[in-house]
């Protein structure tokens, strides 16, 4: 037993070491599976073909719509410009003086209208690098400024947000993805007022230290070509034609022709797809999906199921469908070359739909141990709250992993009937433990070697050392706290859900 205990650990260890290293956890995790599984003794192509590749198929069977559609919009507000115009268009309406506001509000809703991570980074780094510099605000805050905005409230806490960790726990709670909306909503009021008074006196203290935009060091200028690569195409969407004769100074300094007025009316235009993945989303959780006989999905070829069950999935694939539609129509004369980036789109979902379906086949193959036992009895043991089981193993699990989704899959997977039973037994509402388990995933999945972290800080030239105090603060601690308070809230008025 003690044996098969360690082994959990080495694999743990090395699913860590490599995945900060930079290798892809789609390798990594099928190898950490097999370490673990060497020290318990269990046969190791049966767990392999049947285990972890179950496990893995049926998390794409379940989301890979979500990641497919996902991915598509988000390329396509890239290319058509929108994304940018948006942020533009926000940065214009708050002004320089509020850069780092302006810069947490233009990821917080390019965010929660569905776009990933990899591509908000890319998109708004231009426009947050030129904002810091008028504004002297040290570059070492962009890093925890963009990752704030970017994978704290607005991926989770947010009722209706279409990412992916809003959609996981509905396939076991029988939730939608607008669970629990007043504790989501205060919850991300409450996450940005605490986030914005740390910025704001981290601003205060560094310029009373002498330090400022020109005075902190960054190493933005050595990977300007790299970084001009992922967002060149941008650049040519606000033109409305080729990216042919651009350079990084175009893509640094911006367009400065067009007044603040007209910018920020554009800026309309790139919220309008976001509007249409909100509304179509809450039309079909709200209305339609109530309103249509879905009975047909009882019969046994199509899963004997029910709406009920599949509403997490096809309410945010539809909303994020009829965006990409929206997208592609608002530019006419674009449409063959926007059509033609529909399969580009697609390949940007593959990677990290794979990536999340082998943690959770991992997590599959330690679920499967006999040893797993003392570690669910120990998670379990912590308390007889299912909030504070599921705050716990969740905010520890992604921690390990380094990924908000692949954590809240792997405890989905390994206790997410448990949770749901616990919840019934007790007379919780299982719509606040959706949302409270959801917030949780964005905690400790924050460490060093998570791979969004990695890139905000090689994105904006900084480095561990200059920038992860912030981004700590910010995407563990911020989130940790607020969620601490809401949680302590809850216990005096338990109908706040």
């Amino acid at each position: 037993m003690a044996l098969a205990l360690a082994g959990i650990f080495i694999s743990l260890a090395f699913l860590i070491v490599m995945a900060y290293r930079g290798h892809s956890v789609v390798v990594v995790a099928p190898v950490a599976a097999a370490i673990a599984v060497l020290f318990s003794g269990a046969p190791q192509l049966a767990t392999y073909t049947q285990i972890f590749m179950p496990a893995l198929g049926k998390f794409l069977t379940n989301y890979f719509p979500l990641f497919l559609t996902g991915a598509i919009f988000g390329h396509l507000m890239t290319v058509s410009g929108l994304a940018q115009k948006l942020a533009r268009g926000i940065s214009a309406l708050f002004g320089p003086k509020q850069a780092m506001m302006s810069t947490v509000i233009a990821t917080a809703l390019l965010t929660y209208g569905g776009v990933s991570a990899w591509v908000v980074v890319f998109t708004i780094m231009p426009i947050a690098m030129e904002l810091f510099r008028q504004a002297d605000i040290p570059r070492r805050l962009m890093p925890g400024t963009v990752a704030f905005g970017t994978i704290t409230f607005a991926l989770a806490a947010l009722p209706g947000s279409p990412q992916i960790h809003n959609a996981i726990p509905t396939k076991y709670f029988g939730t939608n993805t607008y669970a629990a909306p007043v504790f989501g909503l205060i919850s991300a009021a409450l996450m940005f007022l605490i986030g914005m008074l740390w910025l704001n006196y981290r601003v205060r203290s560094l310029n009373k230290a002498g330090v400022g935009f020109a005075t902190d060091s960054a190493d933005v200028d050595s990977h300007r070509e790299e970084i001009a690569e992922h967002v060149l195409a941008t650049e040519a969407g606000l033109a409305g034609g080729s990216a042919a004769g651009a350079t990084p100074e175009d893509i640094f300094q911006g367009d400065h022709s067009k007044g603040t007025h007209s910018v920020a009316v554009e800026g309309l235009l790139g919220l309008i797809p976001i509007l249409v993945v909100v509304a179509v989303n809450f039309s079909f959780v709200y209305g339609f999906s109530k309103w249509l006989d879905f009975s047909y999905l009882a019969d046994e070829k199509y899963g004997a199921t029910s709406i009920k069950a599949l509403l997490g999935t096809w309410s945010v694939t539809l909303a994020l469908i009829v965006a990409i539609i929206v997208i592609i129509l608002m530019h006419p004369k674009d449409i063959k070359k926007h059509l033609g980036e529909l399969s580009e789109g697609a390949k940007t979902g593959i990677l990290p739909a794979f990536t999340t379906a082998s943690e959770v086949g991992y997590g599959a193959v330690i679920a499967s141990l006999a040893v797993f036992s003392v570690l669910r009895d120990g998670v379990f043991g912590v308390s007889d709250n299912p909030l504070i089981v599921g705050v716990v193993s969740t905010g520890v699990i992604s921690g390990i992993t380094g990924s908000s989704s692949g954590g809240l899959s792997i405890t989905m997977q390994a206790f997410g009937d448990q949770l749901a039973q616990m919840a019934q037994d007790s007379g919780m509402n299982v719509e606040l433990l959706h949302r409270v388990i959801a917030m949780a995933s964005v905690s400790f999945d924050s460490l060093p070697h998570n791979g969004a972290v990695l890139t905000m800080l090689l994105v904006c030239g900084m480095t561990h050392r200059q920038s992860y105090k912030d981004v700590a603060v910010l995407t563990i601690v911020v989130p940790l706290v607020a969620l601490a308070i809401m949680l302590a809230v809850h216990g005096v008025i338990p109908g706040l859900v």
